[in-house]
C-alpha cells in the first residue's frame, strides 16, 4: 500500500495552510495493520514544513514521527527535491542539523543521513545555491552536501535512471515541468512525479509546480488513477503557476479524478465553491490518502 499525506496544501505565500509539501508512506500490510510504514519519501521540505510536520505528530496514526514532542527526523528515510523554491527546500536545513546533532548515532559517531534525491541539474546547484550558507561548517572543517545526505541523482531524459522504488514495488519516475522560463522551456529544472504500482498497474500522477501545460503530460494524467495537480486561483498576465481557469479546460474525467492543491489563503471565500463539483476537489492537510492498495 501506499499512502500520501500534504504536510500543508497551501502556496508559497500561504499562511492558513502551510506549503504544499508531501509525506508518501510505503506499506506491506497498511496502517490499520502496522505501527510504522517500511519506507518513507517526502517530497519537498519547504520553510513551513517543521512546523506542519510538528503538528502531525500529534495526529493519529503518525506517532512514530514523535520523538519526545520532537520531529523523528530519522523515520523520514528519503527526501524528493523538486526544486528549490524555499518553499520546497526551506526546511531541509532543520533536518539536516537535526540529524547530523541531535540525532547522532552516538555508539558510531556519525549522524543519521537520510537520502536525498532529485534530478542532477538541482543537486549540483543545491549545496552551493540554496543550503550552503547555513550548513557548511562544522567543527574543525568544512562540510558537503553528502555529510548531510546520501545522492541519488536522476536523469528524467534517460530511461532506467529516472527514477526510483519503493518497496521493490512502487516506481517513481520524475518528468520535467514548466514552472519558470529563463529564455526557453524546461531550462530551469523543476519536476514532477509519475509513481506505478508495479504488480497492478495502478498509477498516480503529481504535477510538482508548473504553468499549465496539459499537452505535456496529458497521457500521465489519462493513465493515472488519481491525479494531484498544482492550482494559482488569481490570474497574472505571465502565470508560473496553472491558473485554475485554465485547470477547468482539462477533460471532465481528467478533472473528476484531480485534486487540486498550492492554491492560497482564499480558496475558501466562496468564488471556488464550484471545484467540489467540477473536480475530486481542494487537497486536505494532514489527511493520509490511500492512494495506491
Amino acid at each position: 500500500m501506499l499512502t500520501l499525506t500534504f504536510l500543508g496544501v497551501g502556496s508559497a505565500f500561504a499562511k492558513r495552510n502551510y506549503h504544499s509539501n508531501l509525506l508518501i508512506e510505503a506499506w506491506h500490510k497498511g496502517p490499520d495493520h502496522q505501527d510504522r510504514p517500511d519506507d518513507t519519501l517526502l517530497v519537498d521540505f519547504g520553510s513551513t514544513g517543521p512546523l506542519a510536520m510538528h503538528q502531525l505528530i500529534g495526529q493519529p496514526g503518525f506517532a512514530y514521527l514523535n520523538s519526545q514532542g520532537r520531529i523523528n527526523y530519522p523515520a523520514i528515510h528519503r527526501v524528493f527535491v523538486t526544486h528549490q523554491h524555499a518553499d520546497h527546500i526551506g526546511g531541509l536545513e532543520e533536518m539536516a542539523l537535526m540529524n547530523a546533532y541531535f540525532f547522532r548515532d552516538t555508539v558510531k559517531d556519525r549522524p543519521f543521513k537520510p537520502q536525498i534525491i532529485s534530478s542532477l541539474s538541482i543537486l549540483l546547484n543545491l549545496w552551493d545555491q540554496s543550503l550552503k550558507g547555513g550548513l557548511s561548517a562544522m567543527a574543525g572543517r568544512y562540510a558537503l552536501l553528502q555529510d548531510y545526505f546520501y545522492i541519488l541523482a536522476l536523469n528524467p531524459k534517460e530511461p532506467g535512471k529516472d527514477g526510483f522504488t519503493m518497496l521493490k514495488r512502487y516506481r517513481f519516475a520524475l518528468f520535467p515541468t514548466d514552472h519558470i522560463q529563463i529564455e526557453r522551456k524546461y531550462d530551469w529544472p523543476s519536476h514532477g512525479l509519475f509513481i506505478e504500482d508495479t504488480q497492478t498497474g495502478r498509477c498516480v500522477f503529481f504535477s510538482g509546480d508548473t504553468r499549465f501545460d496539459y499537452a505535456a503530460y496529458a497521457r500521465m494524467m489519462e493513465r493515472a488513477d488519481v491525479c494531484f495537480h498544482e492550482v494559482q486561483l488569481f490570474d497574472e498576465p505571465t502565470p508560473v503557476h496553472s491558473l485554475v481557469g485554465e485547470m477547468r479546460t482539462l477533460p471532465e474525467p481528467i478533472r473528476r479524478k484531480t485534486w487540486l492543491y498550492h492554491f492560497g489563503d482564499d480558496w475558501d471565500t466562496g468564488p471556488f465553491d464550484f471545484v467540489p463539483d467540477e473536480f475530486a476537489g481542494f487537497a486536505t492537510p494532514q489527511q493520509r490518502y490511500r492512494v495506491l492498495d
